[in-house]
């Protein structure tokens, strides 16, 4: 097989598994209402949290990381290669932000991306899910934590590798989710982000 064929083929498996919309689905399964009419109206766990309903969170944040998982490994499965996976990945991550299940109005990809990272660069993977654990325990800010840890996420790919394609997939992803949270970091410079555990609003 070619390797612009590959590719192509990673690509377009791992954009397929990223606009799997968990957030609705995990909604539906336990009645709730749509995640993107309430809070910040983003279909991810974090807002799927202020419903009250912890098991759907769960739910979202556990299937929206295994769809980076999945187009890792399923990749390599296929014996496509590392850098196809890392393609996978990367396209799973941009499926969730842009899926066309949803009209190309997806999440922020915290989730998805953490998978990427967990399947591709375990250790990488793992810093993250630290720095984000320790950030929003500490400050209870989900965003603000997603933002530090997608900053660490090129550096220690690099320094845990070696490679330049790990860091620039890396870092792609972190642009990426970086840009999607610009709202957020308004909020935050201006004091008015939400924490995490908030109750439900009519999204503005």
């Amino acid at each position: 097989m070619s390797l612009p064929y590959s590719n192509a083929i990673a690509i377009a498996v791992g954009y397929a598994l990223g606009c799997i919309p968990f957030a609705l689905i995990s909604s539906r399964i336990f009645g709730l209402a749509d995640p993107r009419s309430y809070g910040s109206g983003n279909p991810g766990a974090t807002n799927v949290l202020r419903s009250g309903n912890k098991l759907a969170a769960a739910l979202t944040l556990i299937g929206d990381a295994l769809k980076g998982v999945a187009a890792v490994w399923l990749t390599r499965w296929m014996g496509l290669g590392d850098v196809a996976a890392l393609l996978a990945g990367v396209a799973a991550f941009v499926g969730h932000v842009f899926p066309v299940t949803l009209g190309f109005r997806g999440g922020k990809g915290v989730a998805t991306a953490a998978g990427v990272m967990l399947a591709a660069v375990p250790a990488s993977g793992l810093i993250a899910l630290g720095i984000w654990l320790a950030v929003a325990v500490l400050t209870r800010y989900s965003s603000l934590a997603a933002l530090i840890a997608a900053c660490s996420a090129p550096v220690s790919g690099l320094l845990i590798t070696g490679s330049a394609t790990v860091c620039g997939a890396f870092a792609a992803m972190s642009g990426l989710l970086i840009w999607r949270h610009a709202v957020n970091i308004r909020r935050l410079m201006n004091g008015t982000e939400s924490r995490i555990g908030r109750k439900k609003a009519t999204a503005g």
